[in-house]
This record gives structure tokens, sequence and C-alpha cells, in this order.
């Protein structure tokens, strides 16, 4: 039951308890920390380090949403860059994508949640590090989240960001349907005595591998296992004679950083919202690594669920736009999930497979195939059902060279404080969006260039184009405003509501880091002198904004 305060209020700790600090858990509550939600993470681990190396990558359309966000220069600092994305074993090139991230950049999970962390440090995202999620109950007005250490925490709502064996999905019980393992897979970061062969090994078991990892001097092995597997940990015993069956010799293996095991078993929530609880990332959908694509995923859905729920939680949406999370990403991981079912198939040995195998590698050398296949690898080609209409509806908006007043100007720069974007490109005209003036940033530009998009090639290009703080396009203009206002209804919440906001309009540009100076928020305090309504639904409104969207927070650390 939901703790009373004098006078009748509901105590409430934060807006949003996020559970999980990983990558998605991370990103989630930056974007929450963007749009001024007051965001808390549950971590069960003492600080921000991570026994392995794990995931190894960032694809094109994750290297983008953290370009639009202004920190994408953070990673490509530490990582290497590759023209190519993979599909069993199968190169794919993505150099003649029209991005300017047309590559795979190379980089260890270990370094990606570093970087994660210092910039949710930077806005000010508090973290309860330590401890567990132990149980969760939801009511009308909330959810309270009891954690290991005996705390007790009262959210609006609650994020399961907590992995595959989520107890936020198991707790609100979230069917999490899918296909059971075929085959097994061990793992290890080790050091050798001796020098491996380095690369891939296939034999009547499957594929192999052995690789350096990085400048450590440190050995990653994954091999794949003679019979299905499931549960336990393997120990050093059991890896060393699983390289001697593959290898004849275990290369002197010894000092495991980690050791374990993985299977083919691949599964997805039946939904991923129910009531004030949500699932993103491995908590929604899990599935075997072939292709990089699971940390990837997980920080896109992020991104598109960290704005919608911040416009819910500040009450300028109804709770119904978070129904639009499910619909959007579900199907998104349905197709990656097809993705790794059909690599795992094309890894079977027998002559049947091999055949297959050599077909499709046959096919995706063909232009098409390449791009289609490679678009969906990238996430590049990501394409929300929004509706008939301009092609760029529900796909990603181009990084665009945009002239404006100011002088040149990158469209992704417009997009660093997660804001949408009314972007007028079809030269002077009158868009009426006074109810939404609080909401949206209206820019007029030129732009001289072609619009390319990945696959579908070059497209016609827009006079007007309404973008969504995730960098997809809501609404396009061709020579009329017909769906405007009903766009602008449908995202960014009802026109009367522009009357109860708190003070966020945007009469400037942002700085580089994406926040307003002093001097250029608008004057008269914290609420517009002409706001109407009751003064305890103002206040309401107030307190689910932790703090005015353009103002830094401190860092401040949980008891």
């Amino acid at each position: 039951m939901p703790e009373l305060l004098p006078g009748g209020q509901v105590r409430r700790d934060h807006a949003v308890v996020i559970a999980g600090g990983g990558p998605t858990g991370l990103m989630l509550a930056g974007e929450l920390a963007l749009a001024g939600v007051d965001a808390a993470i549950v971590e069960r681990r003492p600080n921000q380090e991570i026994i392995g190396s794990r995931a190894g990558g960032l694809h094109a359309r994750t290297i983008e949403v953290l370009d639009q966000r202004g920190i994408a220069d953070r990673f490509l600092s530490q990582g290497q860059l590759s023209p190519s994305v993979g599909f069993h074993m199968i190169r794919l090139d993505i150099s003649d994508f029209p991005t300017r991230h047309n590559y795979l950049l190379a980089l260890r999970q270990n370094h990606i949640e570093r970087i994660l962390a210092d910039w949710i440090s930077e806005l000010g995202v508090p973290i309860y590090r330590g401890q567990d999620v132990r149980g969760s109950a939801q009511d009308d007005g909330g959810v309270d989240v009891d954690l290991s250490g005996g705390q007790c925490l009262r959210a609006d709502y609650l994020v399961g960001c907590d992995g595959g064996r989520s107890t936020i999905r198991k707790a609100a019980g979230i069917p999490f349907d899918g296909w059971d393992p075929t085959m097994s897979w061990m793992i290890a970061e080790v050091e050798m005595a001796q020098e491996p062969t380095w690369g891939f090994r296939s034999d009547a078991c499957g594929i192999h591998a052995i690789g350096k990892i990085e400048e450590s001097g440190r050995v990653g092995v994954v091999l794949t296992e003679r019979e299905l597997i499931i549960g336990g940990e393997p120990t050093l015993r059991d890896l060393s004679e699983a390289l001697v069956a593959v290898y004849g010799t275990d290369y002197g293996v010894h000092s495991p950083t980690w050791i374990s095991r993985f299977t083919d078993m691949t599964r997805q929530a039946a939904a991923y919202r129910d009531r004030r609880i949500l699932l993103v990332g491995d908590a929604a959908h899990i599935h075997p690594p072939m292709g990089g694509q699971g940390l990837n995923i997980g920080v896109q859905d992020a991104v598109n669920l960290g704005w919608k729920l911040a416009q819910v939680v500040k009450l300028v949406s109804p709770e119904s736009l978070l129904d639009s999370y499910h619909a959007e990403r579900h199907p998104v991981a349905a197709r990656v999930l097809r993705n790794a079912l059909t690599q795992v198939a094309l890894r079977r040995r027998d002559a049947r497979t091999k055949a297959l195998s050599d077909t499709f590698t046959e096919l995706l050398g063909m232009e098409e195939p390449r791009k289609r296949i490679a678009a969906e690898m990238s996430g590049l080609g990501v394409h929300y059902d929004l509706g008939e209409g301009h092609p760029l509806l529900g796909r990603r908006m181009p990084d665009l060279d945009l002239v404006t007043a100011d002088g040149p100007l990158r469209l992704f720069t417009l997009l660093h404080d997660a804001w949408p974007l009314l972007l007028n490109l079809g030269g002077p005209c009158r868009l009426d969006i006074a109810p939404w003036a609080d909401r949206i940033r209206q820019i007029d530009a030129g732009y001289a260039g072609l619009w390319e998009l990945p696959v579908l090639g070059t497209v016609a290009a827009p006079d007007v184009v309404l973008i969504r703080p995730d960098g997809y396009v809501a609404w396009v203009g061709v020579g009329t405003q017909q769906g405007l206002a009903e766009s602008l209804t449908r995202w960014f919440g009802p026109a009367a509501a522009a009357s109860i906001l708190p003070n966020t309009a945007l009469h400037s540009l942002p700085q580089a880091d994406g926040w307003l100076p002093p001097d250029k928020r608008l004057t008269g305090g914290p609420i517009h002198a002409e706001l109407v309504g009751p003064l305890d639904h103002l206040e309401e409104v107030w307190t689910r904004t932790a703090c005015h969207p353009f103002r830094r927070r401190r860092a401040t650390t949980p008891c």
C-alpha cells in the first residue's frame, strides 16, 4: 500500500525506478534525465565494473542514436571501426550506406558501460548500488519497489532492464514464450602459455573461434559443444578438454578471468508493458549473440521508450502513448530473433545445411539482398508502421547538413536535448503549432542534397518534417499541412495540455551540451504567468517533473 504523508499526499521517491544498470538501463536513465524526469537506477553490482569483456560492438543505428545525444565521439575515440557487419560468417559491406556512421564500432561492453555511466553521472542520475529489486507491487497510483537492502521505493513507473532472467518480468507474470535451446557454446577469457591458432575453425560439431582481446594479452575462446548442455558453469578442466577435442591441444590454458556457457534459447515477452511496469532490452527479448544485436536493440528500446515515458510522467500525454512502445519495438525484436534463429540453423554442419549455407553466401553477394540484410543487422532499416505516406514516415531521419539563418548546422545537433523538432525546408510559410509551441522546436532551414535512405535509395524531398526525440519521422508534409495537428496530438499530447506545462519553451538553439544558459531561459519563474487550472494539478505536474529540463542537477547519492 502506498505510504501517506501529512496532508494526505502519497510518498514518492522517484518518478521512475529502473531495475538494472547495464547499457540499456543507463541509456534509459539518460533519456529520462534529459527530459527532466526524476529517474533512479537499482544495480546489484557495487560499481560499474564487469567481469570479462562481454559484448563487443555498436552497430550504425546505435552510433547514430548516441550522435543524436551528442556523445558518439566518446565511444568512437575508444573503439575500432569496421566497414562491414556479419551474418552467418558472411561479411556484408555497409560503407556505401547513406549515413555518417556507415560502419561497425568494435568496443567491449566494459567500455560502453563506463562511458554511459559517466554521461548519466553528469546528468545527475542516482544509482542504488549493491542492491537487487526483490519484489514489486503496483496500484493505480504507482509502484512499490522492494530492494534487497530492506528499503522500499515508491515510483510512478518501474522499468525492468534486468536481463533475460528478469525478476521484474517474472513478478509481473508476463509470459516469455519462444524456443528452447538446441545447441550450447562454451565461452571464456583466459591466458595461454602457447600461441594458439587464431581465427575460426569448423568441424563436424560447428564453428569455433580463438581471438585476441584488445591489448591485454588475454585470449577469448568460443567453442561449440558436442552436445547440448543446459545449466551449470563450466570449469577450467572442461575448457581444456574441449580445446583438446577441437585443436588437439589446450595451448597451456590457465588463469581464466571467466568461463561461461550460452545456448540458442530464444524468447520474447508477450507484452512489453503491464500497466505501470515496462520491460526493456534482454528483459523483453533474448537470443543467441550471432550478429551482435542484443545490446544494440536494447539501447534502441530505451531511446524509443524514454521520451514517451517522460511525457506520460509529466502529464503531457495520456498513458496510451506507452502502448506505442510495444507496438513499435516488439516487431523489431521479433525480426532480430528470426535472424538469430536463421544463423544458428546455418551453423549446423551436415551436408544439407552446408548446401543451404553456400546458397545464402551466393545470395548475400548480390546487391539487393546484401543491402536488405545489412540494413537489418545495422539497425538502419528499422521502419515503424505509422500509416501510409511519404517513405520517410516511420523511418530514421538522416543527419542532414542544414543551412540556417545562423549558419550551417548538422540536424543531429538539434536532437541533443531530446526535444521533438518541426523542420521546415519548404521556404517561408506559416506552420500553426502555437498550442504545442512549448513542446516542439521549430526550425526553418535549407537543404540542397539528395534524400537517401538505406535500401530504399533516393526519395522525394519533403517540405516539412516532424521528428520525434528518438530521431524517427512522425509526419511529413509535401505541399500541405494536412495531418500535422493530428500527429502533434498523437505524439506530443493534446493541445489543451499546453496551458498546464512547466516553462520549458525553447526560443534559441541549445549549447553544445544540450542545456540552455540562464540568459536564454524564459523569465517569470518556473510556471507561466498565464497558466490556468486548479493549483493542485499544477503542483502535481511540477512535482512529477524533477527539475527544469534545462537546468543542471547535482549528482546525488541515495542513502
